[in-house]
């Protein structure tokens, strides 16, 4: 575990894993320090996608085009197939998988699946991590000095101190802390383009049930998939945000994200972690 500026400076393989808000700038940074080459770039959202859950993203895509009278004896008969084009810049196969709660003439997914569904991410999440050390040792044997971890925005919620001090002990856990700016940026964003979200059970379940209160409403399958999203996202947002900054206290470090985006080098960027560390 890296303890101080000196110790990470000396490092001869440096290791690092993101923590964040999506949009924070976690991709950004790894772009960036990836400049300078020999950085080994591990994403955990297109490894959950394009891995852990690929079996359940087609089979749901496959499941909803064998609705369609014309194309359910083409799949069946094999004479068409289903594939999940995930990318390190195309996660939309996962967010449509994970889907948002609410009335399914709305778009919306009934309350049971989309609990399984959650459940399902977050078992992939948490094998995702746990392979963290695995490619550490693969980027070792194609030639790269350096990791990164670009770990998801849901990281905060595996709720698994084992894992934390796992990806403690093979990187250093850099917390990126979003301005208050940057904060509100990212709420009028999920307001004007809700998008599914993995929620912590516990979370879930009370916001769930204030939502379905203050709107009277009986059941899940009443709410409207886009305005549950826009109501829930600022309160996941303040939830998280208390959730990161305990993980950095514990196992890592922070640095501010409008630093960050003053970085123009991977020089920076490193010099930018040091500071934290001193």
């Amino acid at each position: 575990m890296i303890n101080s500026a000196k110790q990470f400076i000396n490092q001869k393989n440096k290791r690092l894993t993101l923590l964040g808000m999506s949009g924070v700038g976690k991709t950004h940074l790894a772009k960036l320090i990836g400049e300078e080459g020999g950085w080994y770039h591990f994403s955990g959202d297109y490894r959950i996608g394009a891995t852990h859950l690929k079996e359940a993203i087609i089979n749901n895509i496959a499941n909803k085009m064998k609705k369609d009278s014309w194309l359910k004896p083409l799949l069946e008969n094999n004479s068409i197939s289903v594939n999940s084009q995930v990318t390190f810049d195309n996660l939309e196969p996962i967010s449509a998988f994970l889907g948002k709660v609410g009335n399914p003439e709305e778009g919306g997914l009934p309350i049971e699946e989309f609990i399984h569904r959650q459940s399902l991410f977050l078992e992939a999440e948490k094998k995702t991590m746990a392979e963290v050390p695995h490619f550490i040792d693969q980027s070792l044997k194609e030639g790269y000095a350096h990791f990164i971890n670009d770990a998801g925005g849901s990281l905060c919620e595996l709720e698994d101190r084992k894992l934390f001090q796992l990806l403690s002990e093979k990187t250093l856990i850099i917390y990126i802390k979003t301005s208050k700016e940057n904060e509100r940026l990212l709420i009028d964003r999920a307001k004007s383009q809700p998008k599914p979200m993995y929620y912590n059970p516990k979370f879930f379940e009370e916001a769930l049930h204030s939502y379905l209160g203050e709107n009277s409403l009986d059941f899940a399958a009443q709410i409207n998939p886009n305005a549950f999203v826009s109501w829930v996202f600022p309160k996941l947002v303040v939830d998280r945000l208390k959730k990161y900054s305990a993980i950095a206290d514990e196992y890592g470090c922070t640095i501010e994200g409008d630093a960050l985006h003053k970085c123009r080098s991977a020089k920076d960027v490193l010099n930018l972690i040091s500071s934290a560390l001193k």
